[in-house]
């Protein structure tokens, strides 16, 4: 019955280690398709852990979960994990702890996934209101939807047609290429549906605000998706031409004001893309991409060490 103590600990250690490590990282801004794969990998292990530990105390407590889990093992195998004579209430327990964790999660989730389609349906018909169908136009057509407003605004709604919307002052504010800078970086948020990333980092940060990893994870997917989009734009039309479409669309909004409180990421997006840090080299984006990817392979292999040592 180590293991399932084992798993536990080492998600707690990657759930405080990991946000610390990566925050004192320089390389995600210079990467940040790579950050969101290596923060998709970290959180991962973390639920993996605590997955695993789930099963294994499960089968220690209760033979209906053993039998089944170990029923083509043989016997040298349920002995190396200790599960024989029962885990007692400890098994017990941690296992409806970490069951009851795992249905609240998938609950967050649920309630996530349903706020934010009632959210998108009344911000479609708020659309359809602002900007009526012409005739012979479907809805949902992935047209670029065109709203009048004195506001320079741009966004895009999620969903199974992505729509990029666009105000009459932001067609007025931004020049030359840069109205089609800031629909290429919307287009890159649906292409790479950034959409799900947040809804499973918001689920998981509301659900469990005390876990560190999990706050670190929803902050850091707000601010890395924009980064990623940024990128996406600027290799087509240059980073000079993003940053003053950022610019030209927040300039009224008092985000670069002494104290930006709203928005305060948008003074650093605009400072990055003028900056122009290199890239990392290929070989060293290969190599941090398969690190990432070994990390929740960790409590897969403490999982299987036990009955792959009884089987040699």
């Amino acid at each position: 019955m180590m293991v399932p103590g084992v798993l536990l600990l080492l998600g707690a250690l990657t759930s405080l280690l990991a946000p610390r490590l990566l925050a004192r990282a320089e390389w995600p801004e210079r990467e940040p398709v790579v950050a969101l794969w290596v923060w998709q990998c970290v959180v991962a292990a973390v639920l993996l852990c605590l997955a695993l530990s789930m099963l294994l105390s499960a089968a220690a407590a209760w033979l209906a979960v053993r039998g089944p889990l170990f029923s083509a093992a043989p016997r040298g195998v349920v002995d190396a994990y200790g599960l024989g004579g029962g885990g007692g209430p400890w098994a017990t327990g941690t296992a409806l702890a970490l069951a009851g964790g795992a249905v609240w999660t998938g609950a967050m989730l649920t309630v996530e996934v349903l706020r934010a389609r009632s959210r998108r349906r009344a911000a479609r018909a708020e659309l359809r209101v602002r900007a009526p169908l012409l005739p012979g136009e479907e809805p949902d057509s992935g047209r670029l939807v065109v709203l009048e407003g004195r506001r320079p605004d741009a966004w895009w709604l999620a969903g199974t047609a992505p729509q990029l919307v666009v105000t009459t002052g932001a067609l007025g504010r931004l020049k030359g290429q840069q109205l089609d800078a800031v629909l290429a970086h919307e287009r890159g948020h649906a292409v790479a549906r950034h959409d799900w990333l947040l809804h499973c980092s918001r689920a998981l940060s509301s659900g469990f605000p005390q876990v560190p990893v999990f706050a670190a994870f929803e902050a850091e997917m707000h601010r890395l998706v924009e980064l990623a989009a940024d990128d996406v734009a600027s290799r087509r039309y240059g980073r000079l031409t993003v940053a003053l479409a950022l610019v030209g669309l927040n300039e009224d909004r008092g985000v670069f004001g002494p104290c930006p409180a709203p928005q305060a990421h948008v003074p650093l997006r605009v400072r990055r893309l003028l900056t122009a840090a290199p890239r990392l080299s290929p070989v060293r984006r290969l190599r941090l991409t398969a690190l990432a990817a070994l990390v929740p392979a960790v409590p897969l292999l403490v999982a299987l060490v036990p009955g792959l040592s009884a089987l040699t």
